[in-house]
């Protein structure tokens, strides 16, 4: 049987000590920083929305870097 991979969502992992805006930099180099930002925020609530402090970032997280594909 063959199976057919499906296109998934881009993310990235913070590296160490990373910020939002150096994430945001490295992951969407074409895009103006504060829009960068602001997409990354909005794509990802779970990070900065719910965890305290707001947006801090773990090398365990998955930052999406683009809107849901549906």
């Amino acid at each position: 049987m063959e199976t057919t991979l499906t296109r998934q969502r881009r993310f990235v992992t913070p590296r160490p000590d990373e910020t939002l805006e150096a994430l945001a930099a490295r992951a969407m180099p074409g895009e103006p920083l504060e829009s960068a930002k602001e997409q990354i925020k909005g794509w990802n609530l779970h990070i900065f929305a719910m965890r305290k402090p707001r947006g801090l970032l773990l090398g365990s997280d998955v930052v999406f870097v683009e809107p849901p594909l549906a």
